[in-house]
C-alpha cells in the first residue's frame, strides 16, 4: 500500500513547544550558517588553488570521510558518555579548528593538501558531534515529538543552507575565503553557551560504563539482529553513493557549465538548500499520507531527475530549478532514513545505530564523491552528473524488490521489570561465563508455534548480547525443551536482561501461553567452570569458586 491512514490522536505538539529543543536548535541554526559559509569558501579556495576536478571534489568527501571512519566509534562515546560534554568538546575543537583556517588563508601559506587537512580535521569534530547530537533530541523532547524534532532538525541544516552559501559567496568574493573561515569560527560561540547551561534530566546510570570496544561491538551486533534497520542501511549507503555528485560537482557546475564565479556557487547552493527545507517541511505530511518506503522512493527519483537537469542546461534558471528538485529529494530520504533508524532502536543503543547509519549514508557519499569526481576528470562534468542520476534510479528501484518496512510503531522502551536474582554462590561483575538454561513444556500440539516464538526468541537474545545460544529436547520426555545461552560475565548477564523493551513482552507472553505444567519455566543460572584449575594445597575460598577461571582479566 502506498498510503498510511493517520490515526485519530490529539494533535501533536511542536518540538519547538519544548525550551531546551527551542534555544539549542536557534543556537545550531547560526552554526550552521557559518559551516555552509566555510563550506563555500572551502570549496571556492579549493578551485583557486587547483584546477583538479578530483581534487575540488575531494573538499567535500573531507568532510564525509570521517563520518564513515568515526562514526561507531563516536556512537559508542555518546551511548556511555555525557552526551553534553561531548558536543562542547568538539564544538570547541571546531572553534579553534576554524579559527586557525582563517588564519592560515589569511597570511597565504594554504596548500590544497593543507585545506584538505583542516576540513578532514573539521569533519571528524562533526563525525563525532553527530551521534551525541541525534541522540540528544530524545533527552530533549517526548517520543512522540521526535519525528518532528528530526525533521526540525534537518530544516534547520536545511534553512542555513538555502540563505548561508549564498552569503558565503556574497562574504568569499568581497572579502576572501578567510573571512568566510573566520565568520565559521565566530558561529559556534553561541551553540556553545547553550550547551554550558543545559542540565539534561537524565535516568540515573545503575551499571558501569562499557569499555567502547565491547560498546562498538554490542551496537554492531544489535544492528545485525535488526533486519529493519539493515535495510535501511543497505539502502542509505546506495543513496549515498547516487546523491554524492550533487553537492560535489557544484563548484564545478557553477565555473564551468554556468561560467560563474562565487556568487553563481552560492546561489546554486542557495536554490538547493531551499528545495531541502521545503523537504523538512514536507515530511510530516508525507509520513500521515505514505509509506516509508514510498516516501523514500519519489525521493530519489527526484533527486535523479534533479541531478540530470543540472548537467542539461547552462542556463541558471533551469539549473536552480534542478538544485531545488535534487534539495527535495536529498532532505526528504536523509530526514526518512534517520527517523526510522531512531524509532527502531531503544535508548541505550540509540547513538550507536545512528552511527552506523551516518557511516552507510555518509560513507556512501565519500565513495561516489571520490568515484563521480575521477568520472568528471576523465569524461567531463556532464557525464558524471548523468551517471550519478542513474544510479539514483536504481536506488530507487532497489525499493521495489527490496521495500522498507513501516517501521518505528514498536515500544522500545525498556521493561524494567527484571532484578539481579539472590544467588547461593557469591558472584562479582566479572564472574563468568555464565550459562543459563530455560526449561519449558511444550505439549505436542504446541510445538510448531513454540518452534515459531524462539526463533524470534534466538533473535532477541543475540541481539542483546547472548552468545552460543541453542534450544534442545529431551529425548526421554519430549515435552521437556530447554534454551541454553552463554554471556561472558555476571555484569554482561544483567546488562543482557535490562536491555529487553516492551515490545519484547509479546514474544515472552506467547513463549509463555505454550507452556505447561504446575510450575513456571525453570531457570538456572550457572558458571562455567574447568577441572584442574584449583590449588590442591588448600580448600578454595568462595568468591575464588566464583571467581572466572577462563576470564583473561582476572587478576592471579
Amino acid at each position: 500500500m502506498g498510503t498510511v491512514s493517520p490515526a485519530e490522536s490529539p494533535p501533536v505538539p511542536s518540538p519547538f513547544s519544548v525550551p531546551t529543543f527551542r534555544a539549542i536548535w536557534m543556537a545550531s541554526l547560526a552554526s550552521n550558517f557559518g559551516g555552509l559559509i566555510q563550506s563555500v569558501g572551502a570549496a571556492w579556495m579549493m578551485i583557486s588553488l587547483s584546477a583538479s576536478p578530483m581534487l575540488i571534489a575531494l573538499v567535500p568527501a573531507a568532510t564525509t570521510l570521517p563520518i564513515m571512519l568515526l562514526s561507531l566509534w563516536a556512537g559508542a562515546v555518546a551511548d556511555n558518555l555525557d552526551r553534553r560534554k561531548v558536543m562542547i568538546a568538539c564544538q570547541s575543537w571546531m572553534l579553534i579548528v576554524s579559527a586557525l583556517l582563517a588564519v592560515t588563508a589569511w597570511a597565504g601559506w594554504m596548500t590544497p593538501w593543507l585545506l584538505l587537512a583542516f576540513t578532514f580535521a573539521l569533519g571528524c569534530a562533526t563525525a563525532i558531534n553527530g551521534p551525541a547530537w541525534q541522540a540528544s533530541v530524545g533527552d530533549m523532547v517526548p517520543r512522540a515529538i521526535l519525528p518532528s524534532a528530526v525533521a526540525m532538525n534537518s530544516m534547520g541544516f536545511n534553512l542555513a543552507r538555502s540563505v548561508g552559501p549564498a552569503l558565503g559567496g556574497v562574504i568569499v568574493a568581497t572579502a576572501g575565503a578567510a573571512a568566510a573561515f573566520l565568520t565559521n569560527a565566530v558561529s559556534y560561540v553561541g551553540l556553545l553557551v547553550v550547551l554550558f547551561r543545559w542540565e539534561p534530566e537524565l535516568p540515573p546510570k545503575i551499571l558501569p560504563r562499557e569499555r567502547l570496544a565491547l560498546a562498538m561491538r554490542a551496537g554492531v551486533r544489535y544492528v545485525a539482529m535488526s533486519p529493519n534497520i539493515q535495510l535501511v542501511l543497505l539502502r542509505a549507503a546506495v543513496f549515498g553513493i547516487g546523491a554524492s555528485a550533487v553537492s560535489a560537482l557544484m563548484p564545478l557546475v557553477a565555473r564551468d557549465i554556468l561560467g560563474g564565479g562565487a556568487l553563481t556557487f552560492g546561489l546554486t547552493s542557495g536554490a538547493f538548500g531551499v528545495g531541502a527545507v521545503t523537504g523538512a517541511l514536507s515530511t510530516r505530511y508525507l509520513r500521515a499520507r505514505l509509506s516509508v518506503e514510498h516516501i523514500v522512493r519519489y525521493a530519489a527519483v527526484m533527486l535523479a531527475l534533479g541531478t540530470a537537469i543540472t548537467g542539461a542546461s547552462s542556463w541558471l534558471g533551469l539549473a536552480l530549478f534542478g538544485y531545488l528538485l535534487a534539495g527535495f529529494g536529498w532532505v526528504t530520504a536523509l530526514s526518512t532514513f534517520n527517523v526510522s533508524v531512531q524509532m527502531s532502536a531503544p535508548r541505550w543503543v540509540v547513538a550507536r545505530s545512528v552511527s552506523l547509519y551516518q557511516m552507510s549514508a555518509f560513507g556512501g557519499m565519500a565513495i561516489g564523491a571520490w568515484l563521480f569526481g575521477w568520472l568528471a576528470e576523465s569524461q567531463g562534468v556532464v557525464e558524471a552528473l548523468y551517471a550519478s542520476a542513474v544510479v539514483q534510479f536504481v536506488a530507487a528501484l532497489i525499493g521495489i524488490m527490496r521495500p522498507l518496512p513501516q517501521i518505528g510503531d514498536d515500544n522500545l522502551d525498556l521493561q524494567n521489570r527484571w532484578r539481579e536474582p539472590d544467588t547461593a554462590v557469591p558472584v562479582e561483575p566479572r564472574s563468568g561465563p555464565v550459562v543459563v538454561t530455560i526449561e519449558y513444556r511444550i505439549p505436542a500440539g504446541s510445538v510448531v508455534p513454540f518452534l515459531t516464538a524462539m526463533s524470534e526468541r534466538r533473535r532477541i537474545r543475540r541481539r542483546d548480547g547472548a552468545h552460543g545460544w541453542s534450544l534442545m529436547r529431551d529425548l526421554s520426555d519430549p515435552e521437556l525443551w530447554i534454551e541454553r545461552y552463554h554471556v561472558s560475565t555476571w555484569l554482561d548477564y544483567v546488562r543482557h536482561n535490562q536491555r529487553r523493551t516492551v515490545a519484547d513482552i509479546a514474544n515472552s507472553d506467547a513463549i509463555w501461553a505454550l507452556h505447561t505444567g504446575p510450575v513456571p519455566p525453570v531457570v538456572h543460572r550457572m558458571l562455567e567452570r574447568q577441572t584442574g584449575s584449583l590449588p590442591l594445597s588448600r580448600a578454595p575460598d568462595p568468591r575464588e569458586m566464583a571467581d572466572a577461571m577462563t576470564d583473561p582479566t582476572r587478576s592471579s
